[in-house]
């Protein structure tokens, strides 16, 4: 089995860090590559960010030929797009780690990195209907590219936020934790979820069980038409055999 892990900013040094979590928590027998698009924001912080991020990401796995993905970013851009893109199942950190949180407790806490991602964090807890199940989000106040070496901030505003939230559960909101999730369990106390652990063992037990993309709906392939500007090479082309196809011109075009 192969799992394509996507980090979908262009920092080299996060996308190795996702990637030795990502290996460290796979089952035998399953490959995990860990990839960063060529183009795209370095880190993702806005909104603006994470819009101009989707277009490397997408280009990342629709050239990929795994049997799965995860898209490794707690705001799970352009999610809903990469499932139109490829057969395998595509799961988002954000997504996975809340619904693994919500199996361990009764309520969790979000903790983020910039207070201004915390919308974004609670838009994505109701999107997935887990809003019952969350109990605030915080924020360490910590840029992503210096939040793996922030572990004493982030462990600070994870005990914060289970005292104020009353939860028994905490979710790191950001891939770039993920190095420090151990630790951080082992300094507040309860359960820590992170998301890109979370994802790779839902992409493989999806995998496993056969289960992929259905596309009977909004999943289905995108409909074919040509694209103007700086997406030309993003045009998607006929499908192949009534499936989704394995890749786009944007792959064969990089």
């Amino acid at each position: 089995m192969k799992i394509h892990v996507v980090n979908p900013n262009t920092s080299t040094a996060m996308t190795e860090a996702i990637g030795r979590a990502a290996s460290a928590i796979a089952g035998p027998g399953v490959q995990v590559r860990t990839t960063c698009p060529s183009m795209g924001p370095a880190s993702i912080e806005s909104h603006y960010d994470e819009a101009l991020s989707v277009p490397g990401l997408l280009s990342e796995i629709a050239s990929s030929e795994a049997d799965g993905h995860v898209i490794a970013c707690f705001g799970d851009p352009g999610l809903e797009a990469a499932r139109e893109l490829v057969d395998g199942p595509v799961i988002g950190i954000a997504e996975a780690a809340m619904r693994t949180a919500a199996l361990v407790g009764r309520g969790f806490s979000v903790v983020t990195t910039l207070d201004r991602t915390r919308g974004r964090a609670w838009d994505l807890a109701h999107r997935y209907g887990m809003a019952g199940f969350c109990r605030g989000v915080s924020a360490c106040d910590v840029p992503v590219l210096e939040v793996e070496a922030a572990v004493d901030a982030v462990v600070a505003a994870c005990r914060a936020a289970v005292a104020a939230d009353g939860s028994d559960v905490v979710v790191l909101g950001c891939a770039g934790m993920t190095s420090q999730r151990a630790e951080i369990e082992r300094r507040v106390g309860v359960p820590v979820v992170d998301g890109v652990q979370a994802a790779v063992l839902q992409v493989e037990s999806l995998v496993r069980m056969g289960l992929r993309t259905s596309a009977a709906g909004e999943f289905a392939a995108p409909p074919p038409k040509p694209y103007s500007g700086l997406l030309e090479a993003f045009a998607v082309p006929a499908l192949r055999n009534g499936h989704r196809s394995a890749g786009y011109s944007a792959a064969e075009n990089r």
